[in-house]
């Protein structure tokens, strides 16, 4: 398993559990952090075994934004972080998932501080569950700032661009409940209880052909920006091949015999 000081990666069966560790900070993102986001994407996606990512935080926050110094590398320990974020300008928008995109399923497990970077990154996800206590935000206004990680592109896809606009010009913050009835969540629960709905949700998709649940949600992406006649053409594209593989022979044999699927990517 790969991580740093500031991000741990571990397996929960075929899921890759990927934990923002900087509680003294409320996992303000930093270098060490954004380098190991990145690597646990690319594992993720180099990884057959891994079937699901599931994005959490330690300590009882998600993320409380960028920490500016820790990025400029101030009183960082480690030449090699320096390094690779000069070696690739691009690695710390891949590691936020503004330009990258797993091609297995996230999902965020959202408990306290999920405001600024922490909103933004939340977007990259595809699933969202947050304790009940968590709080969301857009902060960047209220401090004279821009919110470049891609929420005035992403947010008003994602939600009503009445409240899309609200969120981003008003700087407040957001109860997750309210968070929940816009749709920047999709489950609340028990505080301290995210991560475990979180891994059931991770479970449910583990359960299921890998190369349907990774075509399914290419299609969902590619095809959000078409027309009708579109994204309907391109949906027979990614979904015929489907039906040609093994899995699916499996699935459809497993449904007969009435016993669970044995799935091999195949």
């Amino acid at each position: 398993m790969g991580g740093t000081e500031h991000l741990t990666v571990q397996r929960e069966g075929a899921t890759l559990v990927l934990t923002l560790n900087r509680p003294e900070a409320k996992n303000a993102l930093s270098l060490p952090m954004l380098v190991g986001l990145h690597d646990g994407w690319l594992e993720a996606d180099a990884d057959d075994s891994v079937r699901s990512i599931v994005l959490t935080g330690a300590g009882g926050s998600f993320c409380s934004g960028m920490d500016l110094k820790a990025l400029a590398g101030d009183g960082m320990a480690g030449e090699e972080y320096r390094d690779r974020l000069k070696a690739d300008p691009d690695l710390h928008w891949k590691a936020m998932l503004r330009h990258h995109r797993p091609r297995k399923p996230v999902i965020a497990a959202v408990e306290g501080y999920c405001v600024a970077g922490g909103t933004e990154m939340l977007q990259g996800t595809d699933i969202r569950v947050a304790g009940e206590s968590a709080t969301f935000g857009l902060f960047e206004v209220r401090r004279g700032l821009f919110p470049i990680g891609g929420s005035t592109v992403r947010l008003q896809r994602q939600i009503p661009r009445t409240h899309a606009l609200e969120m981003l010009l008003t700087g407040r913050s957001y109860s997750a409940p309210e968070a929940a009835a816009i749709g920047l969540i999709g489950h609340v629960v028990p505080d301290g209880t995210a991560l475990d709905k979180a891994l059931r949700i991770a479970g449910q998709i583990n359960s299921c052909g890998p190369l349907a649940v990774e075509a399914v949600k290419a299609s969902v992406y590619e095809t959000a920006d078409m027309t009708e006649p579109d994204g309907l053409a391109a949906e027979l594209t990614r979904g015929w091949p489907v039906f040609d593989t093994a899995d699916a022979k499996e699935g459809a044999r497993a449904f007969a015999e009435k016993r669970p699927p044995v799935y091999k990517r195949a």
